[in-house]
Formats: C-alpha cells, structure tokens, sequence
C-alpha cells in the first residue's frame, strides 16, 4: 500500500498524519496560517517528510491520496468574508431568505436584531416565471427580465449568483435555462441553482442553503486551486480529496460544486475516526469528545454509526445539506477567561487563536487563556511541548492569569483552577446538548477524547457527567487528520416526493434509480468497489416535520412494498417518540440514497511504539485543589496492558492526559489509554 496523508486545519493548528502503508505513522503540527491556509499545510508535509527523513518532494512523490480537511468555508461565514453574491428569484419571492421560517433563532429573545442575509435586497432581483408544484409551467421563462437581471448583476460586479426559482425541486427547466445564461453572460462567475444544490420541498431551506453554496463557493474554489497548484508543485501528481460535512469525502470538482457541504469539513474528520475506532473494537456507542486550540466539536456515534441532520446553522446561514449532528463550543485550549458583566469568571467563546495565540506562546497574547491556566497548573510541561519545538513561557502564564487572579481577588493558582473548572462546566454542558437533549444517556457510552487539548480535561468532564470509561488514543491530538484516511468516497442526493396519502411506490423506485445514476457519475473517476444506502424522510398526515427512515434490507419486489415502508416508519417513530399511531396516514417526503465508493482504509495504524520502559519518568508538582507532587509517564513507553493509577500525568509530544485521585489507566495494545472514572474531580 503506498503512502496517503490526512490533513485537518484547525483554528490553531494544522494536523498532518502519514500512513506509510507498511505499519508506520507519522504525525505533524505546523501553526495554521490564517491567511492563507495552504501554506500552513506545506509546512506540516514538510515536517512529516523530514522524520521520514525525505524532503517534501520525495515524500509526495510516494503519496497516493490526499484527504484534506479544511475550515474556510466555516471561517468565512462565521467572519462575514464571504464572496459577493447576486440572486435570481422567482418575482415576488426576493424576501424568502429574509423572512426566513417566520420564526426568529432566538424565538424569546424581543431584542434581537434580525440576521443580516448573505444577499442584499438591492442584488436579489426578480425574473417572471413560475412552476407550479406539480412541475407543470404557470408563467414560462421570461427571457427580457432574466437579462435585465443579469445585466444589474454583471454592473454590481458579484462574484457569484444563485438562482433560486419556486418549485424548482419538481421541475428545474428554468433555473438551468436561467444558469445557463449566466455563464455564457458572466464567465468565470462562481454559478449555483437550488435544484442543483438541493433538489428539496421547503423554500426558505432551498433558497437558504444554495445562496451560502454561492458565498462560499468562490472563497472554496480559490483555496482549494491555490492548494492544488502548490502541492503540483511541490511534486504530488496524485488525487486530492476533501472530507465534508457527511463525513464522505469528495474530489476537488465536487467540493467546489458543493461548497457548502464543506461547513463542518474538519470536525467530521473526528466523527470519521470515532466510527473507525467503533469498527476496531472501542465500543459500540461512542461520545467523540474533540477539544482543539479554538473550539471543542462533540458528536454521538451509535451503534457505530454516526447521526446525520438536514438542518445545521453556521453563523447567519442556514444549510440544510446532510452533515454529521456535530455540537460546537466556544471552548479551547485558547478560550480566554475573563470576569463577565456580573463579575463572574466566564472562559470563552473569545479565544486567542493561532495569532497571537496563548501568553505562554510568546507571541504577544494578553489574555489568560485555559492553556495559560493548565501550564501554571503543572499539567503542562513547558519544556516538551510539541515535543520541545516549541517551549512555553511559564512566566509570561503566569503574569496574565495573576492579573486576573487580582480580579478576582484570589491567588494565581485558583484563578487558574477557576479557568480550569468553568471551561470543564461548559464543556459537559455540551456533552449533555449533544445526548440528554435528543433521548441518548450519557452514562452508557464510551467518551472518546482528541484534539490537543482534550487530555487535560476529559476525566472531569467524565466525572461530572457519570461517565465511568474514557479513551484516549495516542494519537489523539491528530486523530481528526487520521479519521480522514479511514473515510470512503461518499455523495448525498435526495428528492422531494411530493406525496400525501398512499405512498407512491413506483415514484420512489424511479427516483433511486436516478439519483443512483446521477451519484455514479459523480464519483467520476472512481473505479473501485460502491455500495448503496438508502432511506427516506417520512411524517404523519398531520405532521410539520419529517424523520429519517432507514430502508437498506427492504424488499423492492414485494407486492406490500407501501405497507412495508409504513411499517418501517412507524417503528422508527415509536423508537423515537415512544409511540406509533398506526391507523394515520404515512406521507413519504423525501427519498435519499447515500453513493459510496469504498477507498483503502488504514486502520490499527494508531498503534504506539513498542514498549522501552514503562516506568514513571520523572515527577511533577501540579495543582488538584493543592500542591501534589504526582509520576509522569511517557505515553509512548506504555507497556501494553500496563495500568497506571491517578494522580498522574501520561504525555506524549503532542497529547497530555491528566489522571486524577480515583482515576486508573490501562494502555490498551491496540493504540489507546483506557480510562476508568471512579471519583468526582478534586475540588479547588
């Protein structure tokens, strides 16, 4: 098997691991580099290359893939960077994405101010022409106020348009007649339609959903061609692959087509790596715990299967493509901790991100952040972070956490224990989001820590939570990048039935034979194994929302087929809801089929390095509500089933895990420390 390489660009930063394809791992960090992505990434390959021992060139000369996980979809409509946009609309239907649902995101909040939409009143512009929903045509294509349209777009100077018609998921004749027109007035203008994008019922969903495919499409295509051109350059002739937000990954042409879909693209890396390691053995039900430098991402796989939804939010957008239910905080190794308006100590969502990061990185941060509070805490060692190329300014953690501490009005070290416990707080509040809120107890599930930071809080997040067994992989502060090469080559279609009553049998088997056809092409130069997975979104009569309904092993010859399908759905709603009423009737609202081709997988490769010594390797004074002189192991000398009793600290160049009184660790010989959660966290 020859080399592949996964890619996860974080907030601080960028992950880089190697798969030799012979049993061997090599991981890397570079600090990511805001303004330009790229270069941080042909840093990290640089560095994996020369432990290797090879330069870049020789080491992509051997790499076959490439999977990239990116956040500048995420960056730029989170910051507002998103390109300018221009829409065509149906006439009369310019205010759907205004108006929205009719409902405000904070629906008790009298004050909010309504979110700015992505497109301008002044730039969403009117064409005449109507489908109905039964795709039959009202009013036919206007072709004078199509190109009055264009023609104020093209002075407006956007740098993409979106084209939005009503009804256009039954019928889309005339946002392609429309696009068309576009592209051959407007070339090299970023080009998007709603039939395209998503072929769905609910207009405001549609609509949204494809005007941020336009915003971010540019931005997408730009980055993603510079990183192309530069890893050519570099000597890579091989594919480059891009994981999205359905934890699939895709090639470059159908990123770019989908840009959106790449919103939670680094996150779902974690996601993928969580179901890799279910697959090897961890534990069916896992709690993806990731915890980086900017944000923690928290995900539930079960039964080894990840949740998707239709229904994501990322700053003012609202993207109704299917990504994995990925719950964010706001909460970081470089979240800042600082009194609010009431004079309580509050940590995050502000982080200090990679510039200029931490106090202790020396690179002139101010605020006390919570990797500022855990090197002052002992955790950290200051000499041995990223395995000493970067060492940490104790003194500079210190001074910052102090001012607060003065605040406060409390000593160093509980100011930087406040930090320590308040972030924790938020962090198992996430946990209870992503579990509690949807019917799942988290005391049943593995957690499963990663992301740099992760390792220094897990074990309390545990604890309050009553979570009795984490993970921690040794590879845990790049697992994310891992995940990437343990991922398949995977397109999402779906299709609005637009059925009420009996449930339209032969409709639906026609249309997963086209959506089948339509995803095979667009795996494009995949030439290896596809499976196919299908399901279907389906309501009560009287229902407003649908669920998803698995249909994978259904008979599609049989003569009961509608009786099967209704019966599948109400087992899945009784499964979800506790009830099923058996004598309504079904409406079957959106058939989906997922089209995955099946890429090389490279798991077991998070196995450590055979044991040297498996002894404490030295001592160190660190703070649970006192002074405690505690061992420190070296994660990588861990002996296979060696068990290591808390307090303790086990650290590697890149992942420290901190074991507190009660806590006990055995190193599992397949790659990852497993944690038993007797006792609460200490208190300070």
């Amino acid at each position: 098997m020859s080399t592949t390489i996964g890619i996860d660009v974080g907030g601080t930063f960028t992950d880089i691991v190697v798969s030799t394809g012979t049993g061997e791992t090599i991981i890397a960090k570079a600090a990511t580099t805001p303004a330009d992505q790229s270069d941080g990434v042909l840093d990290g390959i640089a560095l994996a290359a020369e432990r290797l021992g090879l330069n870049t060139a020789e080491l992509l000369r051997r790499t076959s893939r490439i999977v990239h996980g990116t956040t500048v979809a995420t960056n730029a409509l989170l910051e507002g960077k998103t390109a300018r946009v221009g829409m065509l609309t149906t006439e009369g239907h310019r205010d759907v994405i205004e108006m929205r649902e009719g409902l405000k995101p904070d629906r008790y909040n009298l004050r909010m101010t309504p979110p700015a939409p992505l497109v301008p009143r002044r730039l969403r512009l009117p064409v005449t022409e109507r489908i109905r929903a039964d795709g039959s045509v009202e009013v036919p294509l206007d072709l004078t106020s199509l190109d009055a349209g264009i023609d104020r777009l093209r002075d407006a100077d956007v740098q993409a348009v979106t084209v939005c018609f009503l009804h256009a998921w039954r019928n889309p004749v005339h946002e392609q007649r429309a696009a068309q027109a576009v592209r051959d007035r407007m070339p090299g203008v970023y080009v998007t339609t709603s039939s395209d994008v998503l072929p769905q019922i609910k207009e405001f969903e549609r609509f949204s959903t494809t005007v941020a495919n336009a915003a971010v499409g540019p931005v997408i295509q730009n980055y993603l061609g510079r990183l192309q051109s530069q890893l050519r350059d570099a000597g890579y002739d091989g594919e480059l692959l891009v994981i999205l937000s359905h934890g699939g990954v895709a090639s470059v042409a159908e990123a770019t087509r989908l840009a959106a879909g790449t919103a939670l693209s680094g996150p779902a890396g974690g996601v993928a790596a969580a179901v890799a390691l279910a697959r090897n053995g961890l534990a069916p039900n896992i709690i993806g715990f990731d915890m980086g430098g900017t944000s923690t991402d928290i995900a539930v796989v079960r039964d080894g299967q990840p949740t998707l939804s239709g229904d994501k939010s990322v700053g003012n957008a609202r993207i109704a493509l299917p990504s994995l239910d990925i719950v964010t905080l706001g909460a970081g190794g470089g979240s800042i901790g600082k009194l609010d308006r009431s004079g309580l100590l509050a940590v995050g969502p502000e982080s200090a991100g990679a510039v200029p990061g931490p106090a202790c990185y020396g690179q002139g941060g101010t605020g006390a952040t919570v990797t500022d509070a855990n090197l002052v805490l002992g955790y950290l060692d200051p000499a041995n972070f990223l395995g000493g190329r970067r060492r940490l300014d104790l003194v500079a953690a210190t001074a910052v956490v102090a001012k607060l501490a003065t605040e406060l009005g409390i000593e160093t070290a509980q100011a930087a224990s406040g930090i320590h416990r308040v972030v924790n707080s938020r962090m198992a509040d996430g946990v209870r989001v992503a579990t509690v809120r949807r019917g799942v107890d988290p005391r049943g599930y593995t957690l499963l820590a990663f992301g740099g930071a992760a390792g220094l809080h897990i074990t309390a997040v545990a604890a309050e939570l009553g979570i009795s067994r984490v993970a921690v992989p040794v590879a845990a502060s790049v697992l994310s990048a891992w995940g990437m090469l343990n991922t398949d080559l995977r397109v999402e279609l779906s299709r609005s039935l637009g059925q009420s009553g009996r449930i339209d049998t032969d409709g639906l088997k026609s249309a997963f034979a086209a959506m089948e056809a339509k995803g095979r092409a667009r795996l494009g130069w995949f030439d290896g194994d596809v499976t196919l997975h299908r399901s279907a979104d389906m309501r009560y009569g009287e229902q407003v929302f649908e669920i998803p309904v698995p249909l994978d092993d259904v008979d599609w010859e049989s003569p009961a087929l509608a009786t099967i399908l209704a019966d599948r759905f109400h087992a899945a709603h009784e499964r979800l809801y506790t009830y099923a009423l058996r004598d309504q009737e079904v409406v079957l609202v959106n058939a989906r089929l997922s089209v995955i081709g099946r890429l090389p997988q490279v798991a077991g490769a998070v196995s450590a390095a055979p044991a040297v010594n498996g002894g404490p390797k030295t001592q160190r004074q660190v703070y649970l509500g006192g002074w405690t002189q505690v061992p420190v192991f070296d994660f990588l000398c861990l002996a296979g089933d060696q068990t290591v009793q808390g307090p303790a600290v086990i650290e590697s160049d890149t992942t420290t895990v901190l074991l507190r009184t009660g806590d006990t660790a055995r190193f599992d010989a397949h790659g990852w420390l497993d944690v038993t959660i007797d006792a609460p966290p200490a208190p300070a």
